[in-house]
């Protein structure tokens, strides 16, 4: 069974729009475009590096990122590698989506059924990155098995969140986690059951 990797940016507040650069996305009205810079650091970039290997995996991603993506990596491959050669499933509910970077593949129609049988096919890991109502389907539909966020020490109030309206109950299990200098936290989830509650 394949594992779904969940790789994001998010503030303290849950924001993940744009986390990279100013014009990013602006839908929303969004202002706040590249607000992860001013805390990259060589720690932060060590852990990108390492959270960036594609040995074992594959990529899943939404309409938007995958375009983000295929506008900027396929010419910067050398500072992700395997990005052109690993397959891309990209989840958009448009047929008439021309996915014209190499081995990118359309997963249309029921995205939660098409996803489940991904991960029953035997295949590699599939990591997430950005994609937020593609991640938010995804956790509505428990088929999260590992989250990995880096948690930036800032509030922005508005834009796309990772926890929206949806969401299920979920119970989540720390398996490492570390803080840069300039204070993100690095914390790494994997699934565990159901949530338990209990009474002082």
């Amino acid at each position: 069974m394949r594992k779904i990797i969940v790789v994001e940016f998010v503030t303290l507040d849950g924001v993940m729009q744009a986390p990279g650069g100013p014009e990013e996305d602006v839908s929303g009205g969004f202002k706040y475009g590249g607000w992860t810079v001013p805390y990259f650091d060589d720690f932060a970039g060590k852990v990108m590096s390492e959270q960036m290997s594609l040995t074992g995996s594959e990529l899943l991603l939404g309409r938007k990122t995958y375009e983000i993506f295929a506008s900027y990596w396929p010419q910067h491959a050398a500072d992700w590698p395997g990005i052109n050669e690993v397959k891309k499933y990209v989840a958009s509910d448009d047929p008439t989506l021309k996915l014209a970077w190499e081995n990118s593949v359309l997963l249309g129609g029921d995205v939660a059924e098409a996803v489940k049988k991904l991960k029953s096919d035997g295949g590699p890991d599939l990591q997430v990155w950005g994609s937020s109502n593609l991640a938010q389907t995804l956790l509505k539909h428990d088929l999260v098995d590992v989250l990995r966020l880096k948690i930036f020490p800032i509030t922005l109030g508005n834009g796309k969140r990772l926890f929206a309206e949806g969401t299920i109950p979920l119970a989540f299990k720390l398996i490492d986690s570390k803080v840069s200098p300039a204070g993100v936290i690095i914390a790494n989830y994997e699934r565990a059951g159901e949530v338990k509650t209990g009474s002082f």
